[in-house]
């Protein structure tokens, strides 16, 4: 990748507690194509306080924010958009002269992709999870109209929480239920986490479903995607989550819209 920075780029960068490399490659990859001075890099940190003011003082034109600092960021931002206020999580902070604004276009990426995969809106559905990511999702479906869903959570605290916000019931686990619509929001088949090689879901299951939904997105090929592919079943990918995410983050930053042919091509090269 090309880029010949100088004092008037402006940064983009990423919160994780597990930096990859998608967004940096989607972002810069858009940046060169556009002829946009502007470079992305990502992050982890163990002082969240810290990385935002240094958002702040440094003049960081945008952070994209993931797992576990969705909602631990929300009291150190000026302003909440309505997409991230609805539901008390966010996944971008933009930063506008010192004034840092957050959205979560995590929401908008789920709207969109239950609209164009023409997920019909009377489906059982279960979702597993409870945490930032969750309630985003948890939100886009509540929002488009579905009614027959319920939240899967072990932790009751936060699981009862969630489903309560949403008007969902909430289960510890999915026991006999066998629901249209396998919805993962957990860490489970994940590259790098304990449950790596895990299904979220039990084959009986995923076999009794018609569409599997894995939000992860590192591997592209979870294994609920890969067993749900074999099983012959519909599936949403979280590559296409935060494909759309990024997106509509690199728009906020930008102020610049890609076309779909050039967006296809970044994915393509984060990808690759």
């Amino acid at each position: 990748m090309q880029m010949n920075p100088n004092k008037d780029t402006r940064l983009c960068m990423s919160l994780s507690g597990r930096p990859g490399n998608f967004g940096l490659r989607f972002h810069n990859h858009l940046y060169e194509q556009l002829g946009l001075n502007f470079y992305y890099k990502a992050f982890s940190s163990q002082d969240l306080p810290g990385a935002v003011g240094g958002i702040r003082a440094l003049g960081i034109r945008g952070c994209g924010v993931s797992m576990p600092f969705k909602e631990a960021c929300i009291a150190l931002v000026d302003e909440l958009d309505p997409s991230a206020a609805a539901i008390q999580s966010i996944n971008t902070i933009v930063n506008t002269d010192g004034h840092l604004k957050a959205y979560n276009t995590d929401y908008i990426a789920i709207a969109q992709l239950l609209q164009t995969h023409a997920v019909p809106t009377d489906i059982t559905f279960v979702l597993r999870g409870s945490g930032g990511m969750a309630k985003a999702v948890a939100s886009a479906l509540r929002d488009g109209g579905y009614k027959n869903g319920t939240i899967v959570a072990r932790n009751e605290q936060a699981g009862r929480a969630l489903a309560d916000s949403v008007g969902y019931p909430w289960l510890s686990e999915l026991g006999s239920q066998r629901p249209q619509m396998l919805v993962n929001v957990t860490p489970i088949g994940m590259t790098g986490s304990a449950q790596a090689d895990q299904l979220a879901f039990e084959a009986e299951a995923i076999m009794a479903a018609d569409i599997v939904f894995d939000v992860v997105a590192v591997p592209a090929e979870t294994p609920l995607i890969v067993r749900g592919r074999a099983e012959g079943k519909r599936v949403i990918t979280g590559l296409e989550v935060i494909a759309i995410q990024a997106l509509e983050q690199f728009v906020l930053y930008t102020g610049v819209r890609p076309t779909e042919e050039q967006f296809q091509k970044a994915v393509a090269f984060a990808r690759s």
